[in-house]
């Protein structure tokens, strides 16, 4: 059973300290180009936590006022549509915010945030975030600027599900996995994922049989090796074709 942020989860104090923090907010969208000054006052104002794998951070339709950034580990955003079925909207890791929407409307959650592995965070509640933004106004244009970046990837994604076939989107969430999590081997990149072939069907908006022959054709071609927990990309250039070349043979 997953357990929740009030239930299971705790605090990290004196862990990881104001330096891994501090290297943390540097990575993050939320203090792009925001003055040192106040990059410090938010530090001021954040407090760690600690998450368990497989852990509901919260869930889709419940209240909440907290926004969280990511110190380390992975957490998975997703919706849950009618009849059940779950669709991941994306893969969070080090330094990624999520939950800020509900800072700024006090409505229910309109995802779901579960960690993939043990997560390290920092979280500021909503009147934290509005005391920063009414000391430093030009930090609400920085988060503008966030929220339409990534009301675009989300748009591009529904294009994305919408005009091309499964192993073309099983390619591509391969490759924005990969963009994030991906570690250089030589000639090849392995992308240490953390995901079962459900959750990377969810990501693609699939069933997992189909997003298992796709893995299989790619691996069979010789453009993936798979592992557990982990994939290597062994030609990021055959991923990255126009969708009529993933279609698996008949």
């Amino acid at each position: 059973m997953l357990a929740r942020h009030g239930q299971a989860a705790i605090t990290d104090s004196g862990v990881h300290g104001r330096a891994v923090v501090d290297k943390v907010l540097a990575g993050a969208a939320i203090v792009e180009a925001v003055h040192p000054v106040a990059a410090a006052a938010l530090r001021r104002r954040l407090h760690p936590v600690v998450f368990g794998a497989r852990q509901a951070v919260f869930t889709e339709g419940e209240p909440g006022d907290r926004l969280y950034i990511i110190k380390s580990g992975k957490v998975k955003i997703g919706r849950r549509f009618p009849g059940g079925r779950q669709h991941l909207l994306t893969i969070l890791g080090p330094s990624d915010m999520f939950g800020e929407l509900s800072v700024f409307d006090p409505g229910p959650r309109t995802s779901s945030a579960t960690t993939i592995t043990k997560v390290r965070a920092v979280w500021m509640d909503r009147d934290g975030l509005r005391a920063w933004i009414a000391d430093r106004p030009e930090i609400g244009e920085q988060l503008l600027q966030m929220l339409a970046r990534r009301l675009r990837r989300t748009t591009d994604t529904l294009v994305d599900h919408s005009g091309t076939d499964v192993p073309g989107r099983v390619a591509r969430q391969l490759l924005v996995l990969a963009h994030r999590f991906g570690a250089g081997e030589g000639d090849t990149l392995r992308v240490t994922h953390d995901l079962t072939q459900e959750e990377i069907a969810q990501l693609a908006g699939a069933g997992r049989e189909a997003t298992h022959r796709a893995l299989h054709d790619f691996a069979n071609r010789g453009w993936i090796r798979l592992e557990t927990n982990a994939v290597v990309i062994l030609h990021p250039d055959r991923l990255a074709q126009p969708r009529r070349t993933h279609r698996p043979p008949t």
